[in-house]
């Protein structure tokens, strides 16, 4: 008798010893799916310049991947953006350009949110996270509420306009302006308000998976952050970002000098305001870097911690004063090459082994991949337009075989620009070339295009642009 009462215990036992983790291969996992605006390569971990402090950004990067040399699909927030959420890129939608409208071009197109919803998520987001709309029926869940259509809830902006940058005519973007705000993050708004509503809803029990979207708009223009952000950088400590060299536009052809030279850092020296914007900047990073950090102690204190992917990307990134250019819209890699960092929990089904923290990887990949990347490793069909690399393979081997170059279009279909791990390559509408060695230029300060030596590498590169490309496709006008 005791041995028939032990025999059902000892195979219960058993069968508990058996029984797979919390997050075992098969479940779905969450999404946490973080997007920055603005940002370039000023963080700790990719080295942009030496007085910045990104320690959340860092300590992030530290528990995941982080690829060095990655790629917006465009150095604009609309075509950048719409290529993530579409997977995309504008040599196959038609949207290059801000001015463009995403239903315009694109009425019927699936986004990400939608799209997992349909295989089971719950999607839900707030801020910016397409360009100055939510675009309502792609989402189960918003804030700010999604039927207005406006992604920015309430941030405080000083009166008395402009602060800092006189406004030096119709060209200006008007908030090309920066200050320090003697408030605290609650007062201030906007971001802070965004991942507030973030963390509650990682605090909640979820009956399915979730995507969920966190659009920090920091370090977008208008740089207005409170004071205390600005404290680690005294003026007097400012200095010019390690890309920056006198008299870098003399070996540019003629298209890359007229899309360099925009009239704001000439004007931002006639009315010496560089080291102060320069230092704005900086605090906006570290801004931005802060709600990163609430977001992810979110996530910790959480009880999704174990299973939730996160993602972290730049929609692209942003020039102060090198190449003579102010703002974002250039083929060089200040304007192209974002942060990227992916975090992969144990157990999910494309990944079960998960991301190994630290790691690095310096092949050359798009944001417009990481939505094969996303339903590759939640174990769901492929988008069947989207474009079909994943970076699971790099996930899994940071140093795996990669065959690919990024692309990264300008507001015209023959503006281009290509990425190979050692090589870059710029072509402009009017035939004008670029070819810089980044092993050797980083900051491709030598245009190697024109010289016999490098002839055969040009060639090369020549042949990776893509085999046919799409005209700006028409749509209505918009002063977006």
């Amino acid at each position: 008798m005791l041995a028939m009462k032990l025999l059902p215990l000892a195979t219960l036992a058993s069968c508990l010893l058996i029984l797979p983790p919390a997050n075992a291969a098969g479940r779905k996992p969450n999404v946490l799916f973080i997007a920055l605006d603005d940002l370039n390569d000023w963080i700790g971990c990719l080295g942009g310049h030496p007085l910045t402090k990104t320690p959340n950004l860092d300590r992030f990067a530290a528990s995941g991947v982080l690829f060095r040399n990655a790629y917006c699909a465009a150095p604009s927030c609309n075509p950048s953006r719409t290529a993530v959420f579409t997977g995309l890129p504008p040599h196959r939608s038609g949207l290059y350009q801000n001015t463009q409208k995403l239903r315009d071009v694109l009425p019927d197109q699936e986004l990400l949110p939608r799209y997992l919803s349909r295989q089971g998520y719950w999607s839900a987001g707030s801020g910016k996270l397409l360009h100055y709309v939510i675009d309502p029926q792609s989402w189960d869940d918003y804030y700010p509420d999604k039927a207005k259509d406006n992604p920015f809830p309430p941030t405080f902006n000083p009166p008395n306009r402009p602060i800092s940058l006189a406004l030096g005519g119709p060209w200006q973007y008007r908030e090309t302006d920066w200050a320090a705000l003697e408030m605290s993050d609650e007062e201030f708004g906007g971001d802070w308000r965004v991942t507030e509503w973030i963390g509650k809803q990682l605090q909640q029990p979820r009956d399915k998976p979730f995507f969920l979207a966190c659009g920090i708009y920091r370090p977008h223009e208008p740089w207005f952050v409170p004071a205390k952000y600005f404290e680690p950088f005294p003026l007097e400590s400012i200095r010019p970002g390690p890309g920056f060299k006198e008299n870098d536009l003399d070996d540019v052809p003629a298209e890359g000098k007229r899309i360099a030279r925009n009239r704001y850092f000439p004007h931002i020296l006639e009315h010496k305001q560089w080291e102060r914007g320069i230092q704005a900047y900086l605090a906006s990073i570290h801004y931005a870097d802060a709600m990163v950090g609430r977001v992810l102690d979110e996530l910790e204190r959480s009880p999704h911690r174990d299973n939730t992917i996160v993602v972290l990307w730049s929609d692209h990134g942003w020039h102060l004063g090198e190449k003579e250019h102010w703002q974002k819209f250039t083929p060089w890699r200040l304007s192209g090459r974002v942060p990227l960092i992916l975090r992969v929990p144990e157990g999910v089904p494309g990944l079960p082994e998960g991301t190994r923290p630290g790691s690095v990887c310096d092949r050359p990949v798009s944001l417009v991949d990481l939505f094969r990347t996303l339903t590759d490793l939640c174990g769901l069909p492929p988008k069947a337009d989207a474009g079909n690399r994943s970076l699971v393979p790099l996930l899994r081997d940071p140093a795996a075989e990669w065959p690919h170059a990024a692309i990264t279009h300008l507001d015209h279909p023959e503006n281009y620009a290509i990425s190979t791990e050692s090589w870059r390559y710029i072509h402009y509408r009017d035939g004008g070339e670029e070819l810089y060695d980044l092993a050797a230029d980083p900051h491709e300060w030598t245009n190697l295009a024109g010289k016999p030596e490098h002839a055969a590498k040009l060639a090369e590169m020549r042949k990776l642009a893509p085999g046919t490309i799409a005209p700006v496709r028409k749509t209505r006008i918009t002063t977006q």
